[in-house]
């Protein structure tokens, strides 16, 4: 019988584990912090957003830009459902974002204990693996709680994001040791900190629109929602997933600028001619009155101040000029990117082990037979949405199946 060590009690360690002794392997599992899935608690807001119906590759990011989707195909969305709902998991459907049917994360990994502990897996927690050794036969796995031996090693400690949970990048060393390159490990999902001083003016505002990431002047990537105004900058769903893009300008000492564009279903010409409209329509009104019922008091506030507008000033007695600067302001609100929120806050990571140098059919280090990798520690991060738990199933399978082949 193959006896594989899995290093780290994750959603991808864990769904490792498990295929790894479904398989028919002996499988011990090593986790450092004092009980395993942590992080999985914390997803969706404690609700667990497991995977997504809408599958595409581009939801997946990765410097080997064809590597995850080979994988997520080895195991797909269907597949996960099916899964999860043989261990008892019935989902929730929310416009393709699928949730246990009980809303809570801790269900989740519930049922992957539940099935640990009926395939006989030894669960060993508070054990800090220090180094994986390559040995004539299998492995030698040096801890602080003494060496445990191995045929095989799959290597799932996460990350460096939200590294309370456990993911405090020791798995990156131990990858290094082993002879493997690191793509840079940067904060991902993450808000972005502005240069701007007017943010604490308008902290606490939501407002549906457009973010664009620009590095040194050219857009690299944008996405609509609900955008929130914070006292150090920008955050929400579309700011999370433009993120990595500034992460990486940041990294590289370029230049970063996010543009705002808080009506995005108009065309320039067509939002212009909207607010003449408007104008024609209440022209006694006053500036600050004119916007209301469009947008925040906190937001129309600053914008008649940038655009140099009186909020006294009636519509009607505003020039054409103002009425260009007022909509370029709405529609191209530039801000200024100087950093990202640290990994504390960062859902996940940009960067990992390269997977240049894995076997992209079964996850397996080309420099090392027998070492695997899955989960966060790879080069592989994905939208919001149940993406990132998805790579988590997908890789954790395909590593636990393939590793326990004798």
């Amino acid at each position: 019988m193959t006896r594989i060590a899995v290093i780290g009690g994750g959603a991808s360690g864990l769904m490792a584990a498990v295929t790894a002794a479904e398989n028919g392997a002996e499988v011990l599992l090593l986790e450092h912090k004092d009980r395993v899935g942590k992080k999985l608690l914390s997803t969706g807001n404690g609700r667990c957003n497991f995977t997504n119906l809408k599958q595409e590759p581009v939801c997946y990011h990765s410097e080997n830009l064809l590597f995850p989707w080979q994988i997520i195909e080895k195991f797909n969305a269907q597949q996960t459902i099916a899964f999860f709902l043989k261990l008892g998991i019935y989902s929730k459907n929310r416009n393709g974002y699928l949730y246990p049917h009980s809303d809570q994360a801790s269900a989740v990994l519930d049922v992957l204990r539940m099935e640990a502990i009926r395939l006989h897996v030894d669960i060993q927690t508070e054990v800090h693996c220090r180094e994986i050794q390559p040995v004539k036969k299998g492995f030698k796995i040096c801890t602080d709680q003494g060496a445990f031996s191995a045929d095989k090693v799959i290597l799932a400690a996460g990350s460096k994001a939200a590294p309370a949970s456990g993911s405090d990048g020791s798995g990156y060393t131990l990858a290094k040791k082993l002879g493997h390159r690191l793509i840079p490990v940067l904060p991902s999902l993450v808000q972005l900190c502005c240069k701007e001083n007017f943010y604490k003016g308008i902290a606490g505002v939501r407002a549906n629109g457009r973010v664009s990431i620009y590095v040194d002047g050219e857009c690299q990537a944008a996405d609509t929602g609900e955008i929130q105004l914070t006292n150090y900058g920008i955050s929400g769903i579309p700011v999370f997933q433009v993120s990595r893009y500034a992460s990486i300008g940041l990294y590289e000492k370029k230049e970063v600028t996010a543009v705002l564009n808080f009506m995005p279903d108009f065309s320039r010409e067509q939002f212009i001619t909207f607010l003449k409209n408007r104008i024609s329509s209440r022209p006694q009104k006053t500036m600050e009155e004119f916007l209301v019922g469009l947008f925040h008091k906190k937001l129309s506030d600053l914008w008649l101040k940038l655009a140099k507008i009186e909020r006294s000033k009636k519509a009607g007695d505003c020039t054409e000029a103002e009425i260009t600067r007022l909509s370029a302001l709405i529609q191209g609100f530039r801000t200024e990117v100087t950093d990202t929120k640290s990994f504390e806050q960062a859902q996940v990571c940009r960067g990992g082990v390269d997977t240049k140098e894995v076997h992209a059919e079964t996850l397996e280090s080309l420099y090392v037979p027998g070492l695997y990798f899955a989960g966060e520690i790879l080069d592989v991060d994905g939208i919001c949405g149940g993406y990132n738990l998805q790579w988590a199933w997908s890789s954790g399978y395909v590593a636990g199946k393939e590793a326990s082949h004798a």
